[in-house]
């Protein structure tokens, strides 16, 4: 059993995996589209993570070592 060619059997060649245009002025238009919203589960998770601090001062420490 040679698996190198069972495996060029099992998997076609991909062929032409060129992009037929440039992707990248696309991409940017849509950044410039995409509204900018902060959800509010960011905004939750924000509040907590300063409510803790208040409650337990020693995990500012721990927090800036993770950073």
């Amino acid at each position: 059993m040679n698996l190198p060619n069972e495996l060029r059997k099992a998997v076609p060649p991909l062929g032409d995996t060129e992009p037929r245009q440039d992707l990248w002025p696309r991409m940017l238009l849509r950044l410039d589209r995409a509204p900018r919203r902060v959800q509010w589960l960011d905004w939750a998770l924000a509040v907590l993570l300063l409510a803790s601090f208040f409650v337990f001062p020693q995990a500012v420490l721990g927090f800036f070592y993770q950073m």
